[in-house]
């Protein structure tokens, strides 16, 4: 089956990655991969020291251990690692405490090809399978791009709030996995 990107101007088939636990390795590719002021814009504006994705990274795994899933490393079709995507819970004190929060995250390169589309539509189907009722995504209200991924993915626009630390606004989109 060939998956396509919906409200796409060119209907075009989405692009081959594959999801790993990511590996002490990855905390390296990851640190490279975001190190452009673009990618970083939603994210704090600055480009994170190495030790902030060793620490991801090594969570990541635990997470994956002990729950199923995790913030796992995108791959493209020849094994580059060109971010992540996954899930983890919402564990600020704001916002959708205890939910569980999907999200990716791709080097600058790779924007606008579909990976994240697709990437994300795999996470929604390994968190399904791990008996997960529903997920959010906390998405900037600027972040077209984001917002265009939840999009694709069937999400509803849940809440729109601000931040408490930044005072932008942000979107909360749901979309229900198991019926109640």
């Amino acid at each position: 089956m060939i998956t396509r990107l919906k409200g796409c101007p060119v209907n075009r088939a989405l692009p081959v990655v594959r999801l790993r636990v990511p590996t002490d390795e990855d905390a390296v590719a990851w640190h490279r991969a975001f190190a452009h002021p673009d990618v970083m814009e939603f994210h704090g504006g600055r480009i994170a020291e190495l030790s902030v994705y060793e620490e991801l990274t090594a969570r990541q795994r635990r997470h994956d251990a002990e729950r199923g899933y995790c913030l796992w490393t995108m791959l493209d079709e020849s094994g580059q690692v060109i971010g992540f995507t996954g899930a983890q819970p919402w564990e600020r004190e704001w916002g959708p405490r205890g939910e569980i929060e999907i999200g990716w995250r791709l080097g600058r390169e790779h924007w606008g090809q579909g990976y994240a589309t697709a990437a994300a539509r795999m996470t929604v189907e390994r968190v399904r399978a791990a008996g997960v009722p529903s997920v959010v995504a906390m998405v900037n209200a600027s972040n077209a791009r984001s917002i265009a991924v939840t999009r694709r993915l069937g999400m509803s626009l849940a809440e729109v709030f601000v931040t408490p630390t930044t005072r932008q606004e942000g979107h909360c989109y749901r979309l229900i996995l198991q019926p109640s």
